[in-house]
């Protein structure tokens, strides 16, 4: 199994209104693609956080396997929400990624 971990931190000239609004967008997005993307056993966003993170959204992925991550990336349904409701918004993303015994 993979595991695929993503950090993100909005945008700053986003109002709070619109950072909760972006997030949930993400949220429903990128939790939807379970059951529609190959090889994509769970994934979970995490919107919620403590004052001292200075990240805004986690993602938490679980794969078949190295290559079901890599048709993840390039997956129609996966590029529309990234492209529509990920990359217009955020201004950093961090990703580790690591097989799981």
């Amino acid at each position: 199994m993979v595991k695929h971990v993503i950090l993100w931190k909005l945008k700053e000239n986003l109002s709070d209104e619109e950072r909760e609004l972006r997030a949930k967008g993400v949220k429903e997005g990128l939790e939807g693609l379970v059951g529609v993307v190959p090889g994509l056993i769970e994934l979970h966003i995490r919107t919620e956080h403590l004052p001292s993170s200075t990240a805004d959204l986690l993602l938490t992925s679980t794969f078949e396997s190295a290559e079901a991550l890599k048709g993840y990336s390039v997956h129609p349904a996966h590029v529309a929400v990234a492209n529509e409701k990920v990359r217009p918004f955020a201004e950093v993303r961090l990703c580790l990624d690591f097989e799981e015994d």
